[in-house]
């Protein structure tokens, strides 16, 4: 369920934005077992992992929530700060001790404002992440309900 790149957040940024948006880091760490946002919340902030790993999830009714993917060192947690209306679309939870980078998300969104060419490098290489994922997650929910006689049904 690892997710392999492109994950990074910075490797496709232009330099000048890159190393404002570093800048804005603020350390912060996760035990195990902590809830770091629940789908549906406010997506106020990100964050980039440096240490751990942290396991995306979706609610089941009646049941404790579906991994999705596992996050860990360097990757981007949190990807639905950058679109209206602003709410995440998954859970995240803290598989081991995390330690990682949080960003503002209203102050990087005027970063992205103020200065264009930053501004749609980091929606691409948001979007190229998202993407990512949702193949990761399609692979992932057909590995665990597909066919598995090698027939497709339907």
């Amino acid at each position: 369920m690892r997710s392999a790149a492109p994950t990074n957040l910075f490797a496709a940024l232009p330099s000048p934005g890159r190393e404002r948006l570093q800048n804005l880091a603020q350390e912060v760490a996760f035990p195990a077992g902590t809830r770091i946002f629940e789908e549906g919340g406010q997506a106020d902030r990100f964050w980039v992992v440096h240490t751990g790993s942290v396991v995306l999830d979706t609610p089941v009714p009646g049941r404790a929530p579906a991994p999705v993917a596992t996050l860990g060192p360097g990757d981007l947690l949190g990807c639905t700060w950058l679109f209206p209306p602003y709410t995440w679309h998954l859970g995240a939870e803290a598989q081991s001790d995390v330690r990682a980078e949080e960003f503002d998300a209203t102050i990087v969104r005027a970063l992205s404002h103020a200065d264009l060419e930053f501004g749609e490098a980091l929606a691409r290489r948001v979007a190229e992440i998202i993407a990512h994922r949702m193949q990761s997650a399609r692979i992932h929910l057909l590995d665990l309900y597909g066919p598995h006689d090698g027939h497709r049904t339907g």
